[in-house]
């Protein structure tokens, strides 16, 4: 049974669909800023298992009344739609606050302001700041454009996004949406995290090996003190799914966590073609180099690819340091691989992107990872620079080559670095910068873990 319904807020009302199950059971609040109607088929699956959902349209967006300024109200609404679902008697006492990405803040900070019988967080965005930047400070370009064009500053998806450009100077002036500026005076990360590890509710944490916010995830995972259960597989942002999870989707996964018994800490590495528990330690690995000098040119940035993708379209490529590893005997890599470099620069200020890929028998060179770091530097003197890369999730195999190479740009899935000392939110003039690797150590995290089904092992 479907009905409709709002909820009265301070200032505004919000829209909601509920969705009964057959018999008396647990509550899923779905809080989106993507409008719920796009939910209905996810609700019903929630329902033909027992679990009422209850779908809600978020301040300022669709049939909710308001404005929307992201990550704002969540919160406090979140408090109040809570309370409007126990007092419907919409479940037996027992809710699960689920979302992903936008909505994945929606359900974690409604776990903050009221009891849950659990949270699934999957791809989860959880703030300005930390949609913003990587952990290594450097700045998102691609799909923070992209997200405000279609959201920023309006109550539906636009049809037709507004216009931007990737090469436009400065970023910071590209939209004229409310928050857009702040956005990247945001804390990298906001004071949300303290009050995580706090939290006793079971989580849920769902991140892909091809999901810009992945490194969030893991922290998301790493700072909640409850029962945690992290899941990460070989999708992107969008969680498809198919071709990792046995032609499951995502829902199989959801559901199965949401009624097994109260879940244990664990973790599982997930790829299309193995699923793992977690990694062993991870080992030094020797490293020759083939190339340790090159120009970071801001005008013809070095590109960034996904996860998958054969490098060797980059091959022609000058702009970049090369370095390979032999792998002996192969294995799994399922973790974080550890980088540690002493390199140059004659610039103040330099992003360094790490891009891990392995050389296969048929000739290819898929990708494994990356990462991106900025850092401050003293021109044309040594330092150190540390990176994680990953996690990956990969089968080598037996005498293959990892290739490790080393750019000064990342775009455009990156903002590219002006090698002025600005910021590259701001940054109105782009400068050359000459780099060499002196030095680089690498560890790789070789996992015996036995091959589970992952939809299984979560549902134990």
């Amino acid at each position: 049974m479907i009905s409709q319904h709002v909820i009265p807020l301070d200032g505004a009302r919000l829209g909601a669909t509920v969705v009964r199950s057959a018999s008396r059971g647990p509550a899923v609040l779905i809080r989106t800023p993507y409008g719920r109607h796009n939910h209905i088929a996810e609700a019903h699956g929630w329902a033909k298992r027992g679990f009422t959902c209850v779908l809600v349209d978020v301040r300022g967006r669709y049939e909710s009344t308001g404005d929307f300024v992201p990550y704002a109200h969540e919160r406090a609404d979140g408090a109040v739609v809570l309370k409007w679902l126990h007092d419907n008697d919409f479940s037996d006492g027992r809710a699960f606050a689920v979302g992903a990405s936008y909505a994945a803040y929606c359900a974690v900070v409604t776990a903050l302001e009221g009891e849950l019988a659990g949270v699934i967080a999957a791809v989860p965005a959880l703030g300005l700041g930390e949609t913003a930047r990587e952990p290594g400070g450097a700045a998102r370009l691609a799909c923070r454009l992209g997200w405000w064009a279609e959201h920023g500053g309006t109550s539906t998806a636009r049809p037709t996004p507004l216009p931007y450009s990737l090469e436009a100077l400065p970023i910071r002036d590209a939209f004229a949406t409310p928050a857009w500026q702040s956005l990247w005076d945001a804390p990298p990360l906001s004071p949300l995290w303290t009050e995580l590890s706090t939290m006793d509710t079971p989580l849920l944490a769902v991140g892909g090996l091809r999901d810009p916010f992945l490194r969030h995830t893991l922290r998301l995972a790493e700072t909640w003190r409850g029962p945690t259960t992290l899941v990460i597989g070989d999708w992107s942002h969008d969680l498809d799914t198919r071709d990792t999870l046995g032609g499951r989707r995502i829902g199989s996964l959801y559901t199965s966590w949401a009624t097994a018994p109260p879940p244990r800490h664990s973790a599982i590495a997930v790829s299309s073609r193995f699923v793992l528990k977690a990694a062993k330690r991870a080992l030094p690995n020797p490293v020759m180099s083939t190339k340790r000098e090159f120009r970071a040119e801001p005008t013809r940035p070095f590109p960034s690819r996904e996860v998958g993708v054969d490098l060797r379209c980059d091959a022609e490529r000058e702009d970049r340091a090369l370095l390979l590893a032999e792998c002996g005997e192969g294995g799994v890599l399922a973790g974080l691989v550890e980088v540690e470099i002493e390199a140059v620069a004659d610039a103040p200020d330099a992003d360094w992107v790490f891009r891990l890929a392995v050389e296969l028998p048929d000739g290819s060179w898929p990708q494994l990872g990356h990462a991106v770091v900025r850092h401050r530097h003293t021109p044309g003197e040594p330092t150190k620079v540390r990176a994680e890369i990953g996690p990956v999730g990969a089968e080598v195999p037996p005498n293959a080559r990892l290739r490790l190479e080393i750019a000064g740009h990342h775009w455009p899935r990156h903002a590219r670095n002006p090698h002025t000392g600005i910021d590259a939110v701001d940054a109105t003039e782009l400068l050359p910068s000459l780099r060499e690797v002196l030095d680089c150590a690498l560890s790789l995290p070789w996992s015996d873990g036995a091959p589970v089904d992952v939809i299984k092992e979560v549902g134990r």
